[in-house]
């Protein structure tokens, strides 16, 4: 009975689908909290947790383990800089702000990335507010200290930490300027006086949590997230969620590969509303990282793409990318499939067919994917990555852990 009513209480409390996690996360979680506790019986621990509001919060800090990174998934950023630049503010009164929400916010790296992008791309400071949500105290005191180690460095592209940050021993401390455009704060996703009353915002990112929830709590996220974005506001949601946004009615916002969506159009019926919610915690914090590169200024990316002749590889791949973003995952196979069988194999196509298959739930075709990818480029981070979690969620924490630090050593993080 303690391990289901361990499962259920965290299934009401965080929206987290003990499933999506692994079979023994929860249960390494308790275990752990029982040893730092004292205590040897479970049926103890269990009326322990119901009676500390303590002892709940340090048992939801053990079962989210947040991983981050600075500029993961780099086209989401490159994206953000290219809808908001020098024609969205010139469209602007010149005491509007450009409104940012990043939800879960961990410790930090995403919405300190969503201002680097946009200051590296010229918009004023004094323009731009983001807010930043997130359960753990742990991972917010980390975020407002704005101190990282090189695990927060990934990706060899690291030209935005010499702009923004300043080496402190074997850390890195970021800039103040930084730093003071992001306002931190503890809150719950589910809760239904999240943000109540306050500004709507121009756009949200709310990556890779509603991998972690079931269709009714991702439908309750969903309805929370819209009643906070803007009528022609940008929600950025991870790779395997875009499926989600579709059959809710979302509809893409057409940036190959950033995962961006626009509200349903108004003789559409929006997303349900979240319902009635007593506790004051949710959601679980882990993202998962893909590539640490910053964002590049739009000038800057039509320069590059104008100054060398596109190959079929990328032409095949920016097509399937842009059908699997508007919801046609049947078509974006067929065009990786089309171009494997008229070059042979190659490790992009096949580690797009893994998003996409992970996008559709066949998980069992997205790792083989991945794994023939990596097969045939090692060092692919991405795939590396994503193979990981696929991993994770099976129970392979052993081989989930060989995957990431293979990441990790490719991805040439320095300290």
């Amino acid at each position: 009975m303690p391990w289901t009513a361990f499962k259920g209480w965290l299934k009401d409390t965080m929206g987290l689908d003990p499933a999506t996690v692994g079979p023994t996360t929860v249960e390494r979680a308790v275990r752990s909290r029982m040893a730092a506790c004292a205590l040897q019986d479970i049926a103890g621990y269990w009326n322990f947790v119901r009676t500390s509001a303590i002892e709940q919060q340090e048992l939801i800090e053990a079962v989210v383990v947040p991983e981050t990174s600075f500029f993961r998934d780099r086209d989401a950023f490159a994206a953000l800089a290219r809808s908001f630049d020098h024609q969205w503010l010139a469209a602007q009164p010149g005491d509007i702000h450009l409104r940012l929400l990043s939800l879960p916010c961990s410790s930090g790296e995403e919405p300190y990335s969503m201002v680097m992008a946009l200051l590296d791309a010229g918009f004023p400071a004094a323009r731009l507010r983001v807010d930043a949500v997130d359960i753990s105290e742990r991972a917010l005191a980390k975020a407002r200290s704005g101190l990282y180690g090189s695990n927060s460095f990934r990706g060899r592209d690291l030209h935005f930490r010499e702009r923004h940050f300043e080496p402190v021993a074997d850390k890195w401390q970021l800039s103040e300027a930084v730093r003071k455009l992001v306002r931190f704060e503890r809150g719950n996703v589910l809760a239904p006086d999240l943000k109540k009353g306050e500004a709507l915002y121009d756009a949200i990112f709310c990556r890779n949590l509603l991998i972690y929830f079931d269709e009714d709590t991702q439908m309750r996220t969903v309805g929370v997230l819209s009643r906070l974005l803007r009528a022609e506001g940008l929600l950025f949601v991870g790779p395997a969620e875009a499926g989600v946004m579709l059959n809710l009615g979302f509809v893409s916002a057409q940036m190959p590969m950033a995962f961006a969506f626009r509200k349903p159009p108004a003789r559409q019926v929006d997303p349900p509303a979240t319902v009635p919610y007593a506790p004051a915690v949710a959601r679980p914090a882990a993202v998962r990282p893909v590539r640490a590169a910053p964002a590049v200024p739009r000038r800057a990316t039509h320069q590059i793409a104008a100054a060398r002749p596109r190959s079929d590889t990328e032409s095949s791949l920016e097509a399937a990318q842009r059908l699997a973003d508007t919801g046609r995952f049947a078509d974006a196979v067929a065009v990786c499939e089309a171009y494997l069988d008229a070059h042979g194999p190659s490790a992009e196509p096949l580690y797009l067919l893994g998003l996409i298959h992970g996008a559709t739930g066949q998980r069992a075709r997205a790792e083989d994917h991945f794994r023939k990818a990596l097969y045939l480029q090692p060092d692919h981070q991405e795939a590396l990555v994503h193979l990981a979690s696929l991993l994770e969620t099976k129970g392979d924490v052993a081989g989930s852990r060989r995957l990431r630090q293979r990441a990790r050593r490719h991805g040439g993080a320095t300290g």
